[in-house]
């Protein structure tokens, strides 16, 4: 009986994937066509990369306790210098600093490779660089591309941030002044990519970063096809260890991956402040679509902000929701201009903590003497097609600045221990064949 009821839901399953796939839109939330490039998930081969440096046949050593930053920064430029190439990293582990790609230099993680990250801040030497939607003096990550186009990350090893002391430093500090900032401990990114396009990082797995897991900014055509990336959040939390943060970024690809952190799984960040929206170093991030993919533990599988000014045509569809604490989190920042719109959420399943969350997000709030307050908006949201248990249904209250209009939901089915909803909260809110606890509601 036992098996039938399996064979039951694997085909339910495939029937619902199938059915989703068959029926999704060829459009963006605002009406405008898909291009053919979001169809293409071919992954990358390694032969195609270019000549192979394996860095232990190139200098660097198979001993795990060392820190090898500049044996490994060395292999990466002479491929550079040589017109090009892949740096291998072959199984074993190795320790390493900050590492900065060079055009047409690749990185492969071999299965049973490990990229390790230095738990010496010292390793990774402040620079010019961005993060929390300011442009600044900041530790590099362990993987850096700036201006790297056609930049991937391939093959089935780890890189891992080695993290736990990092943690450990930033929560002896929250103990210490619980009004401290995320920047007020050193601590490195584990990935970040800065004003390159067509990128594309596959099958690895990013865990343990000590700060943001992946940071793409000021980039075009990014592809992140079944990557699993994972920070704890017991029984020590992995503060601010979100899985993929999108800055100031177009036309992306986020395919096949399993999120698991102890923050948000895809935030979408760019820029921040009363005057954000003037300031050249920030901008929108548009066109991006998130599909097949399972969350785990995070604090949201789809957050906007809070540092952002602008998306617009962003759709999460065809995922699985396993333990997230919102599906969709709209942090409405009062003291940055914001406009969130053209957001659609479908065929999503699994459990989550609440389905939409949309509140005033006043953490070190700060309008530097600008006298009126910036409003914010949201506009064209759609939930569709979604079979969620949770606790809270509707978790929304916009501040006094926060304008949010033409939500649709559509085709759920919603058991939750708190079923209320507000539709005076939003202008022009419809809902259609919305069940809630096994009831229909208008």
């Amino acid at each position: 009986m036992a098996k039938f009821r399996l064979l039951f839901l694997y085909l339910l399953c495939i029937a619902f994937t199938t059915f989703s796939q068959v029926n999704q839109s060829p459009n963006f939330p605002d009406g405008t066509k898909i291009p053919d490039w979001f169809s293409d998930s071919s992954k990358i081969s390694l032969k195609d990369l270019g000549k192979q440096f394996v860095i232990t046949t190139h200098g660097a050593k198979t001993d795990s306790t060392v820190v090898q930053t500049a044996a490994i920064q060395k292999i990466i430029d002479l491929a550079h210098k040589q017109g090009g190439g892949v740096i291998v990293i072959p199984k074993g582990t190795f320790l390493s600093g900050a590492l900065f790609f060079k055009p047409n230099t690749h990185l492969y993680i071999s299965e049973g490779a490990v990229l390790k990250g230095s738990n010496n801040i010292a390793d990774y030497p402040i620079m010019p660089s961005r993060i929390e939607g300011q442009s600044l003096d900041y530790f590099p990550a362990l993987v850096n591309a700036y201006g790297v186009n056609g930049f991937t990350i391939s093959g089935k090893g780890t890189i891992d941030g080695n993290g736990l002391n990092y943690w450990k430093a930033f929560w002896q500090r929250r103990k210490e002044n619980p009004n401290c900032t995320n920047l007020e401990v050193s601590r490195p990114r584990l990935v970040f990519i800065w004003k390159s396009n067509n990128v594309q990082v596959q099958d690895v797995r990013l865990q343990n970063s000590g700060f943001w897991t992946s940071h793409y900014y000021q980039c075009k055509n990014i592809k992140i096809l079944n990557v699993r990336i994972t920070a704890p959040h017991e029984p020590i939390k992995a503060p601010s260890t979100d899985a993929i943060d999108l800055d100031v970024c177009s036309n992306v690809l986020i395919k096949g991956c399993y999120l698991a952190v102890n923050d948000d799984a895809i935030a979408l960040k760019g820029g921040k402040g009363p005057y954000a929206d003037t300031d050249p170093g920030n901008g929108e991030n548009t066109n991006i679509i998130i599909e097949d993919c399972e969350f785990g533990f995070c604090h949201a599988a789809l957050t906007c902000g809070s540092e952002a000014i602008h998306n617009k045509n962003i759709m999460m569809r065809n995922c699985h929701i396993t333990n997230a604490m919102r599906v969709l989190w709209l942090k409405m920042r009062p003291d940055t201009p914001q406009k969130y719109e053209f957001i659609s959420v479908e065929n999503i399943d699994g459990y989550a903590y609440s389905l939409i969350y949309a509140k005033p997000w006043t953490q070190f709030f700060d309008l530097k003497g600008r006298k009126d307050v910036p409003p914010s908006y949201c506009d064209n949201i759609s939930l569709k097609n979604i079979n969620l248990k949770c606790e809270v249904f509707f978790d929304v209250n916009p501040g006094k600045y926060d304008k949010l209009s033409k939500f649709n939901f559509e085709n759920l089915n919603i058991t939750a221990q708190n079923g209320t909803y507000d539709k005076t909260v939003i202008q022009d809110f419809r809902l259609s064949n919305v069940k809630l606890n096994g009831k229909m509601v208008e």
